[in-house]
């Protein structure tokens, strides 16, 4: 069930001219449900002239803040974002689910780890809770950030990041790459791309020598940031993505079903499992995805994005084989063990069984 709780508004500061970070408060009875993991988003849903929008942003506090606030920035068209930015008040009331994602790897407080994170844009707010989390649990384990911005107005924390350099000394890096301003370095002037990402791995970050990679940002910055570092020797699966945006919706990343389209205008029957009870409905192949026959049925299935990129519609295919259209939330090993995203999940034979409880 995609059970909302209200949230209030605490705090608002203007980070930069088009972004605010927005501290939160949820109501007693749900508190426990708000302690999250470093990494993790919260989704909330308003309505604009009367749709229902859903919108997820991440959580930009560390796990021991004591806090929750997500960092909102403004996007062109952004009804969500917009109204964020513009009309939001301390003592308003945010409808979110409980925080959810995978952004982020166990910790490991004896270990002394070396960490590698790259931002573009607003893609920093999630990587705020992992330097923070992170350096705060593993008192030897460091941490190199680059940052990609077009500008330095344009940098969101850019104090707190100065902060926890200075609270952090010699174990937090922050490199700041600039597209549209001259830096002292031509190696921290332009475009976070391949090029780039080769240049600084062969003058100044050590690949090798590092443990894991967390990548968050649009995504062309993304493939070309996680494929060179695998050509600098870093083995895939060290590698952590938080995509906020998808470019090419309906690229699949890994399909869960062997190659081949269903034939469009075909029936499937699905039954859907939900908080323990089941539903059957009936869906075309090739046309509907699961997600939407199950909201169709008045299914309170839950998500946000609908375009692949958070996993909050994740679910187990228990019965049944379904193509993917995109995948850019789901691991490997998640497919493998039979999770699809349903907002992105055709059926390809004439019967699934699909398990949110699982």
């Amino acid at each position: 069930m995609s059970q909302f709780h209200p949230l209030t508004v605490t705090d608002i500061k203007r980070d930069t001219r088009d972004s605010v970070i927005v501290t939160l408060k949820p109501p007693i009875e749900a508190n426990g449900d708000f302690n999250f993991v470093q990494g993790q988003y919260l989704t909330f849903r308003r309505v604009f002239d009367g749709e229902e929008m859903r919108r997820s942003y991440s959580i930009c506090a560390g796990v021991n803040d004591g806090v929750l606030r997500v960092g909102i920035k403004k996007v062109d068209g952004g009804w969500f974002s917009s109204w964020a930015n513009e009309e939001l008040k301390v003592g308003d009331t945010l409808e979110a689910m409980k925080p959810m994602g995978n952004f982020h790897t166990p910790l490991k407080p004896g270990e002394a780890r070396s960490y590698l994170g790259f931002a573009g844009g607003s893609g920093i707010t999630p990587m705020i809770s992992l330097i923070k989390t992170v350096l705060d649990a593993e008192k030897k384990s460091t941490f190199t950030l680059i940052y990609g911005n077009r500008s330095t107005s344009a940098i969101m924390f850019r104090e707190e990041l100065e902060d926890l350099k200075n609270v952090y000394m010699g174990r937090l890096n922050v490199v700041h790459i600039l597209e549209s301003e001259a830096a002292d370095v031509d190696l921290f002037s332009g475009r976070l791309d391949r090029e780039k990402c080769d240049a600084l791995f062969s003058r100044w970050i050590d690949v090798k020598g590092a443990d894991l990679a967390f990548i968050c940002g649009p995504e062309p910055m993304m493939l070309a940031v996680s494929q060179t570092l695998k050509a600098h020797g870093m083995d895939e699966g060290a590698i952590k993505f938080e995509l906020f945006a998808s470019a090419q919706p309906g690229r699949a990343r890994k399909k869960a079903a062997s190659a081949g389209v269903a034939d469009k205008g075909a029936k499937c029957t699905a039954t859907i499992i939900l908080d323990g009870a089941a539903r059957v409905v009936e869906l075309a192949k090739g046309e509907e995805t699961v997600l939407e026959a199950a909201l169709a049925a008045s299914i309170d299935a839950p998500y946000a994005c609908k375009a692949g990129v958070c996993s909050t519609c994740r679910a187990k295919l228990v019965e049944g084989e379904v193509d993917m259209e995109a995948n850019y939330a789901l691991e490997d090993y998640e497919v493998e063990r039979g999770y699809i995203l349903t907002c992105q999940s055709h059926p390809r034979t004439d019967r699934i069984v699909v398990d949110y409880d699982q």
